[in-house]
């Protein structure tokens, strides 16, 4: 049996936790705040809640396997899960709407067909094709297992280019796209489905015009296996992750910052703010432990939590993305060397049908939108939160605005002051491509005895990857 601390109770750490304490370790989770969770968090007014972090599961296997491995109930057991249908609905730049099935690729390309026509349905399809080759080629060294020694192999962008049409014995090999901008410009050739492409760059906080072609996985992993809400929002997921903790004896310290590893050539423990010592013989870090080693810059997250007079309309779809009519302007206002702030957005307007989240007879809805960080954006300038949440409500749902009884805004700054990330920055997923920029740090350390889990670690943010890291991190710790 290893004495183990794990630092912060977000989704890694806990999952972490519960992994190793079912396997015989003595586990401490050490919280600096109140609350579990991490950037899985919730507000709660007057009988309406919002999620302010996920919002929506991909890979709900991932903790399937999580529940299955740590105790005798089933996920399904613990919290309902429901698939999204349909998957989005997408108001593209010239106005064009069209919805896309959950789960659904060959409904996804009908109705692109059948909206955007001349093809475009056929070259979508095509390109979720060559996502899947990506997934292939990078599901066990850049999901399930840990990142190599040597991660060259990874540097490299595995996204498979189409061949040539033949012309004759002298005919060239096209060059291979130089990202996703380029995978979007010569393969999708229409600008609703490169903005359609764009979204999910943007909403993990990457500039497409840099991103790798790898990205293209992203598509092909939500349309091909779906995506899935909880009811009582993604914080019941939280819960049902520290319910099997406390089921496994983990011993949960919250208001217990850490601030210092001790040990000199290995971890030996940690020192809290209160000015105690904790032994262990392994730690696992769920945060950025030196400032410095953040992706500090990166995007966050603005969200808009809207409290809605009067019941959600019959067939209002769960999510909608109302995409920027200009998309040069919102890139250059996200990724310039001065960031600013984009009028109109690419917005994510989420309208759950789950009554757990308003008063009957009301709605709760949530707008996102991805803006930059507080460490390159002064978030916190008088009245800006305000103006800027005006101004998205009248782009992406003007037909709310006379409903709205109460909202509530969320800002990177809030993000960085109640979950410690530098800039208020979102950890984007880990992805295949030049250079290795795109990878997270290792779950092992140099430093015997430290290991990391979480977004910030191998393989980066999201649900699904904290929960894959939890289980990398889990195994090269092993058994006692």
């Amino acid at each position: 049996m290893a004495r183990i601390v794990v630092i912060g109770a977000g989704m890694g750490g806990l999952a972490a936790a519960a992994r190793l304490a079912t396997v015989g370790h003595r586990v401490t989770v050490c919280e600096a705040g109140d609350i579990h969770g991490g950037m899985v968090g919730q507000f709660r007014r007057e009988g309406f809640g919002f999620d302010t972090g996920p919002t929506l599961l991909t890979l709900p296997a991932v903790y399937r396997d999580l529940m299955l491995k740590t105790g005798r109930t089933r996920l399904e057991d613990e919290v309902e899960l429901r698939s999204v249908e349909p998957g989005s609905v997408h108001r593209l730049p010239d106005g064009t709407q069209v919805e896309l099935a959950n789960a659904s690729r060959a409904r996804v390309v009908q109705a692109l067909d059948e909206t955007l026509g001349d093809g475009a349905g056929t070259r979508w399809g095509e390109l979720l094709e060559r996502g899947r080759a990506v997934w292939e080629a990078t599901r066990r060294p850049l999901l399930e297992e840990p990142l190599p020694d040597d991660p060259s192999a990874l540097h490299q962008d595995p996204y498979p280019w189409p061949p040539a049409p033949r012309r004759g014995l002298l005919a060239r090999r096209p060059r291979p796209p130089q990202g996703l901008a380029d995978v979007a410009e010569r393969e999708l050739r229409h600008p609703g489905l490169a903005a359609l492409l764009d979204e999910y760059a943007l909403r993990f906080g990457f500039d497409p015009r840099r991103a790798p072609a790898s990205l293209t996985v992203l598509p092909y992993m939500e349309q091909s296996f779906g995506i899935w809400y909880v009811t009582g929002g993604m914080r019941a997921l939280a819960d049902a992750v520290l319910r099997r903790c406390e089921q496994r004896r983990v011993e949960l310290r919250f208001g217990a910052r850490v601030e210092q590893l001790l040990g000199a050539d290995r971890v030996e423990g940690v020192l809290l703010a209160d000015g105690s010592k904790l032994e262990a013989d392994v730690v696992v870090a769920d945060t950025v432990l030196e400032r410095s080693t953040a992706a500090g810059g990166s995007p966050g997250r603005f969200t808009v939590m809207l409290a809605l007079r009067g019941a959600r309309p019959a067939g209002t779809a769960h999510r909608t993305v109302v995409h920027a009519p200009d998309r040069l302007d919102e890139l250059d206002a996200l990724f310039s060397a001065e960031p600013r702030l984009c009028e109109r957005p690419t917005v994510q307007v989420l309208r759950p049908d789950d009554p757990t989240l308003a008063p009957e007879g009301h709605e709760a809805a949530v707008l996102t939108v991805t803006v930059p960080a507080h460490d390159r954006f002064d978030w916190k300038a008088a009245g800006r939160a305000e103006a800027y949440a005006d101004a998205v409500l009248r782009h992406a749902a003007p037909g709310l605005r006379e409903r709205v009884l109460w909202r509530e805004v969320r800002t990177p700054a809030d993000t960085e002051a109640w979950t410690g990330a530098a800039g208020g920055s979102v950890p984007g997923p880990a992805l295949a491509g030049a250079g290795g920029e795109w990878l997270q740090a290792p779950n092992r350390t140099a430093r015997p005895g430290l290991y990391l889990v979480g977004g910030a670690a191998h393989p980066g943010g999201g649900l699904a990857r904290v929960g894959m890291s939890a289980a990398v991190t889990a195994e090269l710790i092993g058994t006692p």
